[in-house]
């Protein structure tokens, strides 16, 4: 079965085919990222990102059906995200995929964002099997999950406020790095010396799950706000160092309390901040000493993309079979509890 695989919930258009034959593989996938176009703003403007959207998707989709050596009627589906997301964003790629499908009289398949990101491991070359504990962790999300098996999904725990990637860019701002600033704070931190402030660890001795990074963000503003008008690179770097720290302590705690109260013994890592190297140093040393794996997607798959969606896709045509070919209504959902999968 082949299946092609279109994301499109915010900045970045992804397009993948995924053959099921076999173990199932990866023939292809291709990612535009919006960065450049959004980076004047500062931010991700919804209008612009739906329009460019429209423009990346049909190129994008030939160079993976080239790239992979397959024809469009070879498809037995199309796959998208449904939610959550932008909703204009979002009703790009429903549109394609619908159209798509409808010409070709195949299902389209609508699936959740998050269980994209949730499944991504599966693709690596060490993936993971059931059940695991799942810290999905990006700019919007920061979320602890039991993971049982294909749509069977139990919050553990998520955060209060901001997620630890919109803290990571809202700090970056404070430090007048540009934009996206998560990836260019880690790279300053690199530079810094840890020690030189001490920022707090918010919630880290709660006793539960749960997390909260808008204190942490306000405390660098604090100090900033309190250091020389034109601070030198190298205090912007300490409190780079210092946040990241910061950020990475919790994150560590709160996965080895989630991986002591369920007893499992497998940790996924999903999302744009689980690219990061500093997150992923601290929680395989934490694995090694309490013993339990880490296991994380291809750094390429970290950020959204087309091929997370496709395997997503795969999967449940593999659980459900035919029953998924009966879904016709055209739609998508902005908000979207993971939870209500079933």
């Amino acid at each position: 079965m082949l299946i092609l695989g279109i994301e499109t919930s915010c900045d970045e258009t992804g397009v993948a085919l995924y053959e099921t034959a076999g173990t199932g593989r990866l023939l292809a996938h291709a990612v535009h990222s919006q960065v450049a176009m959004h980076e004047a703003y500062g931010g991700v403007v919804p209008e612009l990102a739906s329009r460019d959207h429209i423009r990346r998707l049909t190129p994008l989709a030939r160079g993976v059906f080239a790239q992979a050596g397959r024809a469009l009627d070879q498809l037995d589906a199309v796959a998208y995200t449904e939610g959550p997301g932008l909703a204009g964003a979002l009703l790009v790629g429903a549109s394609f995929a619908h159209a798509l499908a409808l010409a070709l009289d195949v299902p389209a398949i609508g699936i959740h964002h998050l269980e994209g990101h949730l499944l991504s491991p599966l693709l690596s070359a060490r993936p993971p099997g059931f059940p695991f504990v799942a810290l999905l962790v990006s700019g919007g999300h920061t979320q602890l999950m039991r993971v049982d098996g294909i749509g069977r999904y139990a919050l553990l725990g998520e955060t209060q406020d901001d997620a630890a990637g919109e803290a990571f860019d809202k700090t970056a701002t404070l430090l007048g790095l540009g934009y996206p600033g998560g990836p260019e704070l880690a790279r300053l931190a690199e530079s810094g010396v840890s020690g030189h402030h001490r920022l707090p660890r918010p919630m880290i001795a709660s006793g539960n799950l749960e997390f909260s990074f808008s204190g942490l963000k306000t405390a660098v503003m604090l100090l900033v706000r309190s250091a020389d008008p034109d601070p030198d690179t190298q205090f912007r770097a300490n409190v780079a160092r210092d946040f990241q720290d910061a950020i990475v302590e919790v994150l560590t705690a709160k996965c080895a309390r989630a991986m002591e109260t369920t007893g499992l013994t497998r940790l996924v890592v999903a999302g744009g901040v689980g690219a990061n190297r500093a997150l992923r140093a601290s929680l395989d040393a934490e694995g090694a000493r309490r013993g339990f794996d880490v296991y994380y997607p291809e750094t390429e798959l970290c950020t959204d993309n087309g091929a997370m969606i496709a395997l997503a896709a795969a999967l449940r045509l593999q659980q459900e079979g035919r029953q998924l070919r009966k879904r016709a209504a055209f739609g998508v959902r902005p908000r979207w509890d993971l939870e209500t999968l079933s």
